[in-house]
């Protein structure tokens, strides 16, 4: 057993338990214990503790993710061509990249922030141990991906020839234990299997043009699936028609989809736009947010755009071709994976004096600031769709200051800036709610019951801030970073890089559902069957020898 250590005298914010106090915190052998005399003091005077951040949608890993970093060489060097310096810390190995960061930067400039876990959201099965295995190659971060389905040739015949729903919801079950996935995304449910078939859109209730089904149908069976098979983390749905003016409608309908299921509905601020107004494009904000405090089943993640040059990189191969027009620079990739689903790469700047963009930035923060319920809205930018992850303590700093976000909205362009219902908004987040949509809510919807929060055994994941004015100031650069209980960063320099660890979960299925996915496999994959799926020895041999951290499944009503 190692010494205790005590942060002494810092303010522990800790929404999952109730705690905004002044209190010591004491630590052993990586978990939260109780109060030891013996304990090895670390003064955190005029601080503020906080659980480990975790994100809960950021594009770190898989095929897209490199494909972007080849796409641009430019974000890997300076801007007179020459390469970046290597870090002058010899803990840290060469890396860099702003807009996509090599593996190795991205775990450094995550756990610099005070963040210690990050999941990819859009994780392909036949792609799932390069995702694991570049995810392994992120030091210190905690991981894990949600495999994608929706897409799949396989899942859209069965729903298509009226297939019971139980085999389907084995189907779902077999691919999440195959892929070692925390969970399930569908990205503009069946529409890049549409494009496939030269069909360039597909509104919620409209029929693919081969299949006959329509993204209603494939959004609700899979939210039955996931919420039947008992996985903590609903449905992450990527909705229809994503950037398109209008598609609040869609938006509204694949809410009144889900009959009450459970789902997360991810980078909503690009689903939420109207058509008044005379570009034919505004904010549908209000709407979006009456929903949301309407649909207890629903939980959000905003993918806040901020202003700059980013890349964006998706599955949805439908709505990637439509914007590859407004490349920058002008270039752009589209791909289509065996019978999976497919991607696009588009690199972006999006600026202030753009009325899309001011608009895009101005719905993103009025969504942040006026739902109701903390526990269902998390922080993200989509990274790095909306932009990097980097820019999460600007992001921060416009939450938690009127002022500052006001001087930000008088920049933008003018038709924007008088027309926002933002600058009436005079709400300021609080330390304890970014704690709740940074920290807690995002281990809440993954069901991590000892992350993201400070009580008694849970896990020593621990960021300790300096209280300063400069909110954007404080969340850059914590005084303390721990993982496990271990000193990993200190006032922006990486003390230590052990492994992450692997989330996943392993929901229990028919196994008959097999033989439907042997005959499939023969006719149609690239691989046998019985490669198909990865073991638990595998997987640690993917994720670079980290630990694998199976998160429980729930009994829900009516599962099999």
């Amino acid at each position: 057993m190692t010494a205790t250590t005590v942060l002494r005298g810092g303010r522990v914010i800790d929404p999952t338990n109730g705690v905004d106090e002044v209190r010591d915190l004491y630590v052993r052998d990586g978990r939260i214990v109780g109060p030891d005399p013996a304990a090895q003091p670390i003064d955190a005077s005029g601080c503020v503790v906080m659980a480990g951040g975790i994100d809960l949608h950021t594009h770190i890993g898989g095929g897209k993710v490199n494909l972007a970093r080849l796409l641009l060489p430019e974000d890997h060097r300076r801007p007179d061509g020459s390469p970046i310096a290597l870090p002058d810390n010899l803990l840290e190995l060469a890396s860099c990249g702003t807009c996509t960061p090599g593996t190795l930067a991205t775990g450094y400039r995550y756990v610099e922030m005070g963040y210690t876990a990050a999941f990819e959201p859009a994780m392909m099965a036949c792609n799932a141990r390069h995702t694991h295995m570049e995810m392994g190659d992120t030091p210190i971060l905690d991981h894990g991906a949600y495999v994608m389905l929706g897409n799949d040739e396989l899942f859209l015949e069965m729903l298509a020839r009226g297939e019971d729903f139980q085999r389907i919801r084995d189907y779902a079950g077999w691919t999440i234990n195959a892929a070692k996935a925390m969970g399930i995304k569908v990205v503009n449910p069946g529409g890049i299997s549409a494009f496939k078939f030269n069909q360039r859109k597909l509104d919620v209730d409209e029929a693919h043009v081969h299949w006959q089904v329509t993204p209603r149908q494939v959004v609700h069976t899979l939210a039955r699936a996931l919420h039947e098979l008992g996985v903590p983390h609903p449905l992450h749905i990527h909705g229809s028609n994503l950037g398109v003016a209008g598609n609040i409608a869609s938006t509204l309908a694949t809410i009144a989809a889900l009959e009450g299921l459970p789902a997360h509905l991810t980078h909503i601020q690009f689903h939420a736009y109207g058509t008044e107004g005379p570009k034919k494009f505004s904010s549908a904000a209000q709407p979006l947010i009456e929903a949301v405090n309407a649909n207890a089943n629903v939980s959000i993640d905003v993918g806040q755009i901020m202003f700059g040059q980013t890349v964006t990189a998706s599955g949805d191969t439908m709505r990637q071709h439509a914007q590859s027009g407004f490349a920058h620079p002008r270039k752009w990739i589209g791909a289509d994976i065996e019978c999976e689903a497919g991607c696009g790469v588009v690199p972006f700047r999006y600026r202030e004096q753009s009325y899309v963009n001011a608009l895009q930035w101005v719905i993103g923060l009025e969504i942040f600031l006026l739902v109701r319920d903390p526990w269902r809205v998390v922080l993200t930018t989509d990274h790095p769709n909306g932009g990097p992850f980097t820019s999460y303590p600007h992001l921060i700093k416009l939450l938690m200051d009127r002022s500052f976000r006001e001087e930000q909205l008088a920049r933008l362009h003018p038709d924007v800036a008088a027309q926002a219902a933002l600058k009436g908004i005079t709400r300021e987040l609080t330390l304890n709610e970014i704690a709740i949509m940074t920290r807690a809510a995002p281990a809440r919807l993954l069901g991590l019951k000892d992350r993201g929060h400070l009580g008694l055994g849970a896990a020593a994941d621990i960021a300790v801030y300096r209280d300063e004015p400069d909110r954007e100031k404080m969340f850059a650069q914590p005084e303390w970073v721990f993982k496990d209980g271990v000193a990993v960063a200190r006032r922006g320099k990486v003390l230590a890089a052990p492994t992450g660890g692997t989330y996943f979960v392993e929901p229990e299925y028919d196994r008959g559902i097999e033989k439907t996915l042997r005959r499939h496999f023969d006719r149609l994959g690239s691989v046998p069957f019985d490669a198909a799926a990865i073991s638990h020895d595998e997987l640690c041999s993917c994720c670079n020898g980290g630990r694998l951290l199976p998160v429980p499944c729930f009994q829900a009503e009516g599962g099999g």
